[in-house]
């Protein structure tokens, strides 16, 4: 992606994402360190461990596939540039798809630990990111697309990959 900034440009590049990304990655750091090292509760036994280590290493491949889809696939910076909305694609099933990418990369990442109580971590990153997008990029795309914003955000899911739903007023969709 390219970091320029075009004349009349409205939204950032990056925005706030590196600090929601890092927040989850810290919160995931402290979770780890508590009830692997410090507790040392929730380890699991060699079969779950395997388990969650498959589970988490399919969660990391899913988390990856769904940022690179929003971060490279989705030519994001062109939008942003262009000061366009982006609906399609893996926008159509998620409004975040790069941080939702982290997310489940951090929760594969953190399975892969064997430990039932670093999962802690799966709704505080969530909290992180829902709080986060809340008070920030969503007002801001808000402000600047305005009701197409506002639709789309009765249509697809912040955060979980979901397919999208219909606008069932007046048979819209």
């Amino acid at each position: 992606m390219k970091n320029f900034v075009k004349e009349g440009q409205k939204l950032p590049l990056f925005g706030v994402g590196p600090y929601i990304v890092y927040g989850m990655a810290a919160a995931t750091v402290v979770v780890i360190v508590i009830f692997c090292y410090v507790l040392k509760i929730g380890n699991l036994e060699k079969t779950w461990t395997l388990v969650f280590r498959i589970a988490g290493g399919v969660l990391c491949a899913l988390g990856i596939f769904i940022w690179l889809m929003g971060a490279v696939f989705s030519h994001m910076d062109k939008n942003i540039s262009e000061n366009k909305l982006q609906t399609k694609g893996i926008y159509s099933c998620v409004r975040n798809p790069m941080y939702s990418g982290w997310w489940i990369l951090i929760t594969g990442i953190s399975m892969m630990r064997g430990n039932t109580f670093v999962l802690v971590s799966v709704p505080l990153n969530w909290l992180i990111m829902t709080i986060s997008l809340k008070n920030t990029e969503e007002k801001w795309l808000l402000d600047l697309y305005g009701e197409e914003y506002a639709e789309y955000k009765k249509r697809v899911n912040r955060c979980i990959p979901w397919f999208p739903r219909k606008n069932l007023e007046l048979g819209k969709e």
